[in-house]
């Protein structure tokens, strides 16, 4: 269990829903850190240090997800065709709703919009050298390429080396709006909320222990909480983002983890949650004209940017189509 937590936890804003990590990991550990009586048949055992290696295997998976940026894998392209029996419309009138990004300014953590963002990235892109063009060279050309034209205000057509790239732009807008939520977050700490009225939440006595235990990581977290008797316990702050939440049941739901798991990520990933709505609604719509400059500031972004081949719900941001492809699909050379 806890190690199938701490993969998904890993995965949980680069997979699309419905689908699941699957892995093989092989450990090599003091014995004394396991505990194989917890069960009669052996097809469960216990870490003593649970937490120690919960975070072990989290931390490792989450930095080598990291490290995955649009074209660190161009040299390796599928040759595989594509099959547009797999491919599923997408109803893009829903993503041009009229809902508007609005800061939250009780969180006071966000310096600026996404939108004034992707303007101040383009302004940028002007002044540098003009060689996106058809004549430039392998070493000039970046890992997306350069942008060509855009398609029914949707999609962002970029020629590359190896051939043809496709940007769905508001997924590409929407994890870049949504790392730099967590990075300005990251930078300048979760703010507090005290609550009007001390909330007092009922709990097993192995809970409270939990509490206790865990004091300095709920202050961490933006939560003042104490216990209050053997089977209580009492909230007085909560981070600022989540004051609007169910924070009984959120507390419930983390100590529970914590009882079973040794851990809990729930708050972090409530927080995320959040700012990946923010970062849904902060990013460019569908029908967006763009011009070549703010698509090609588009791609520059994505090139930096962590765990951009995915949006924040799982789904690619681009897909590349190599020459070999192309002349597949018009019986080229056969």
């Amino acid at each position: 269990k806890l190690i199938g937590h701490a993969v998904r936890q890993a995965y949980q804003d680069v997979l699309f829903h419905g689908r699941f990590p699957a892995f093989i990991l092989y450990f090599e550990l003091e014995p004394s850190w396991v505990d194989v009586n917890v069960h009669p048949t052996k097809h469960e055992v216990r870490f003593r240090e649970s937490q120690q290696v919960h975070g072990f295997i989290f931390g490792s998976l989450n930095h080598a997800l990291s490290q995955t940026k649009p074209g660190s894998e161009l040299n390796n392209v599928s040759e595989t065709p594509l099959n547009s029996a797999n491919i599923k419309a997408v109803d893009y009138a829903k993503m041009q709703s009229s809902l508007q990004f609005n800061r939250p300014g009780s969180a006071n953590y966000v310096a600026e919009t996404p939108n004034n963002y992707l303007q101040q990235i383009a302004q940028a892109s002007q002044s540098l050298p003009e060689i996106h063009n058809s004549a430039a060279t392998d070493e000039q050309m970046p890992p997306l390429g350069y942008a060509k034209a855009q398609i029914h205000g949707v999609f962002i057509i970029a020629e590359n080396k190896q051939g043809m790239v496709v940007v769905d732009m508001h997924a590409a807008h929407e994890r870049i709006t949504y790392e730099w939520f967590k990075q300005a977050m990251a930078s300048q700490g979760i703010r507090s909320q005290t609550l009007l009225v001390p909330l007092a939440i009922a709990v097993s006595e192995r809970e409270t222990h939990a509490v206790e235990q865990h004091k300095q990581w709920f202050d961490k977290l933006g939560i003042d909480i104490q216990v209050g008797s053997k089977e209580s316990v009492i909230v007085r702050k909560v981070p600022t983002i989540l004051a609007k939440t169910d924070i009984e049941s959120l507390i419930k739901d983390v100590l529970a983890e914590i009882v079973m798991l040794g851990t809990s990520t729930k708050i972090e990933a409530s927080i995320n949650e959040l700012l990946s709505s923010m970062a849904c609604h902060g990013s460019v719509r569908a029908n967006r004209q763009m011009t070549i400059v703010e698509m090609n500031a588009l791609l520059r972004e994505m090139e930096k940017t962590e765990r951009a081949d995915q949006c924040n719900h799982g789904r690619p941001t681009w897909v590349q189509m190599d020459m070999k492809q192309l002349d597949r699909l018009f019986l080229r050379g056969q």
